[in-house]
């Protein structure tokens, strides 16, 4: 395998984006062409106008994977922390990529609820407590738990450095013949 996208789906909080830039900074040590595709930036750009509705969110993830499967059909690794809360926006993506003969590697990061809100990195879980926010992920939307990742990722009592050498070692499982 010379490149895949590696989906990183999980609630906000989660950890997704903090272990999408140490797996980039990796696969580039390993002299790897690799791009971050994070889902916030991509939103004021490639998703700019979306909102949050079902249908604003499978577009975002949708587009976001048209171009990491552009990416990883091309050698390059597409790294993408995006929730992707529903599952058949998710499930497009993987066929898109299977119809394209590239790689699709979801990495599921199961922290729970409580602990991504004991986070709260971006003070959305304090903004929907306080009422000023709706349709959060995981509270007042749903979070479709992916049924099938290729990995399941349990952050909770671990370090990022251990997060990380078990998405390395689902790559290089990946990348050795059966």
């Amino acid at each position: 395998m010379s490149a895949a996208t590696v989906w990183l789906t999980g609630l906000s909080g989660a950890g997704k984006s903090t272990l999408a830039e140490r797996l980039v900074a990796a696969l580039r040590e390993r002299g790897e062409r690799v791009e971050l595709l994070d889902g916030d930036e991509l939103r004021t750009s490639l998703s700019a106008g979306l909102g949050f509705s079902r249908a604003d969110r499978n577009t975002h993830v949708t587009r976001v994977g048209f171009v990491a499967d552009l990416l990883a059909r091309n050698g390059v690794w597409a790294i993408v922390p995006v929730i992707a809360p529903y599952a058949d926006a998710r499930a497009e993506n993987r066929a898109r990529h299977e119809r394209s003969g590239s790689r699709y590697l979801e990495v599921f990061v199961a922290t729970s609820l409580e602990e991504c809100a004991r986070r709260d990195v971006k003070g959305l879980y304090a903004r929907a407590e306080a009422g000023e926010l709706t349709g959060m992920t995981g509270l007042d939307d749903p979070y479709e738990v992916p049924t099938n990742p290729e990995l399941r990722l349990e952050t909770q009592g671990r370090s990022i450095e251990e997060s990380l050498a078990e998405i390395l070692r689902l790559i290089d499982e990946e990348r050795t013949p059966a």
